[in-house]
């Protein structure tokens, strides 16, 4: 798998309760059988990080702090993002909009898919909010994305996420669509000389 592109699959929420690591399991699994990538879980609660608290501006990668140094580490590591994203208060979540500060170049040229889930909204206004952030971030959010609506009624009593038909349909269209751009943009992110 040397040369297979990786996708990382980060969970967003970081909240106790929460249903982000479900749906994530479910995609994982999904995007390792559609396989197009190398699908690498990332919970973003793993890294404990917090509000952003770098001395120097991320564009100079002058790092002080262990946490922001292996979250660097992670986010270099990918090829494509998935971001398994609840919805609060109509925007993105304050832990993803805070872990896409700490970094800048490491977001660079690497396209990005969004799963997101919720009640009836499905989770498509933080998606839309997200994506200014990630544009800024020289970041290419996809239009294709997974919209899962009412996600409690699609965990069943073992806890464990059921997709729909049109679900998966969209996570296939998606990660097609990622795989194609993540090629693409592979030689932008190769270092420059000179």
């Amino acid at each position: 798998m040397s040369g297979t592109l990786k996708l990382h699959v980060v969970t967003v929420s970081t909240r106790p309760g929460r249903v982000g690591p479900k749906v994530a399991d479910w995609f994982t699994g999904f995007a390792a059988a559609h396989g197009a990538f190398e699908p690498v879980p990332v919970d973003l609660a793993d890294f404990n990080l917090p509000v952003f608290d770098e001395p120097h501006h991320p564009r100079l990668r002058k790092y002080e702090h262990d946490h922001t140094k292996a979250w660097s580490a992670s986010v270099d590591a990918a090829d494509a993002f998935a971001f398994v994203t609840p919805e609060y208060n109509y925007f993105a979540p304050p832990s993803l909009v805070n872990a896409l500060t700490f970094l800048a170049a490491e977001w660079a040229y690497k396209p990005v898919g969004l799963v997101s889930y919720g009640g009836l909204s499905a989770g498509l206004r933080a998606a839309q909010s997200e994506k200014l952030v990630m544009t800024t971030l020289k970041m290419m959010p996809l239009p294709e994305g997974v919209a899962i609506p009412m996600v409690g009624t699609l965990i069943d009593k073992e806890g464990v996420f059921r997709p729909n038909d049109l679900i998966e349909a969209s996570a296939r269209s998606m990660l097609d669509e990622l795989h194609r751009w993540a090629g693409a943009l592979k030689p932008l992110r190769a270092p420059v000389s000179g």
